[in-house]
């Protein structure tokens, strides 16, 4: 996807209280971006919003106060409750050193204005004395994705990591604070053929009604994507027992892949829930680049964000893709923290006061947010 150079972008930014122009290559060419989301842009003085602090919670597993998100704070997921932008992070203790080694909690946050934050005490998900602890014990519950349905059940995805296998699993809540867990989202697909599959980011389908992004249907069912390294769909008739899209081999059907030359060379990984736009279906996801076959505009290891665009009635195809990314690492906090290569990883999206928040995760470390205020890209007519 080819973006031309916006004159004067960075004054008119400076003005509007914004310390940064959109993360787009603009030395591109234009040619037809119409169903692109964006931009959005951080605004000044504010990031980041959520950060590691000494909290402590009694865990149920250890047998002991634990300081749960003493750590790390970051991979968010967002949504809107009575008039409030919720967010809800992955939080990591300071159980043992190295990423996928300590033990991940979901905590919460909620704001009025989307920046400032009052968060809770204790975690909202999070390892348990249940049915799903030889799932999620000790590695935890990680990188949750969450949509609502018109009729208020709220949906995460979430990785249930048991330092064996990543998996993805399902959880509902109605006031986003009390959880019931579901377990493996692919449990009850094809006789269990996927039961032991490494799956994780589920991006579900929504669109715009009223002042809500909702959770839609394609079909009559409901769809998501999700997917680390390639980008795959499932179906569910119900939001909790989920049938991954197989091709004409029976295999797991590919949506993308890693592109040589391109900021996502290494993986692509679903982000925030999909929307459903009059141009079609856009997902926003994360690429993760190549130091040797990659793009040699951003660092190797770097994570940037993408879209997608792809047909609204037939989900699985693919009409455009951005060559460049639309969101990269810029500020220190974002090429900080676990991941100096610097990341931004893309998981909360919400529609609040007529602009689009967009928060993420910061070098595996902290929270951050950005904010588009151009709205009419989401409309569905």
């Amino acid at each position: 996807m080819k973006l031309k150079l916006i004159i004067g972008i960075v004054g008119i930014l400076s003005a509007c209280g914004f310390t940064n122009a959109p993360s787009l290559d603009t030395n591109q060419e234009k040619q037809d971006n119409n169903w692109v989301i964006g931009p959005f842009l951080r605004p000044e003085g504010v990031n980041p919003v959520i950060s590691p602090q000494p909290t402590e919670f009694y865990c149920p597993m250890r047998k002991q106060q634990v300081k749960w998100e003493e750590s790390d704070t970051f991979n968010p997921a967002a949504t809107v409750k009575d008039g409030k932008i919720v967010v809800l992070y992955r939080a990591e203790d300071n159980s043992a050193q190295g990423i996928g080694k300590r033990t991940s909690r979901v905590g919460y946050a909620e704001s009025k204005d989307g920046i400032e934050m009052k968060r809770l005490d204790n975690p909202v998900l999070f390892p348990a004395e249940d049915n799903f602890k030889d799932q999620d014990w000790p590695g935890g519950c990680e990188d949750p994705r969450v949509a609502m349905t018109e009729d208020g059940l709220y949906v995460m995805l979430y990785t249930a990591w048991n330092r064996k296998k990543a998996r993805l699993a399902v959880a509902t809540s109605r006031d986003l604070k009390n959880w019931t867990k579901h377990g493996l989202a692919f449990d009850k697909a094809y006789n269990g053929r996927f039961n032991d599959l490494f799956c994780k980011s589920g991006s579900i389908l929504t669109k715009l009604k009223g002042n809500q992004l909702v959770i839609d249907k394609v079909d009559g069912k409901y769809l998501m994507y999700w997917g680390e390294y390639a980008v795959y769909a499932a179906t569910s008739d119900n939001l909790v027992d989920w049938y991954p899209v197989l091709d004409e081999k029976n295999e797991l059907m590919k949506i993308i892949q890693p592109r040589k030359g391109h900021f996502d060379s290494l993986l692509t990984e679903c982000g925030p829930p999909a929307i459903r736009t009059k141009h079609g279906i856009v997902l926003m996801y994360n690429g993760k680049n190549s130091g040797k076959t990659g793009d040699a505009n951003y660092p190797g290891n770097a994570y940037c964000a993408g879209q997608l665009l792809l047909d609204g009635n037939d989900p699985y195809k693919v009409l455009d893709r951005l060559d460049k990314p639309f969101f990269a690492p810029e500020a220190p906090f974002e090429k900080s923290g676990q991941y100096k290569d610097g990341t931004v990883f893309i998981e909360g999206l919400v529609y609040h006061k007529k602009k689009l928040y967009l928060y993420y995760g910061c070098a595996d470390s902290q929270v951050a947010v950005a904010v588009c205020d151009d709205v009419k890209k989401l409309k569905t007519k």
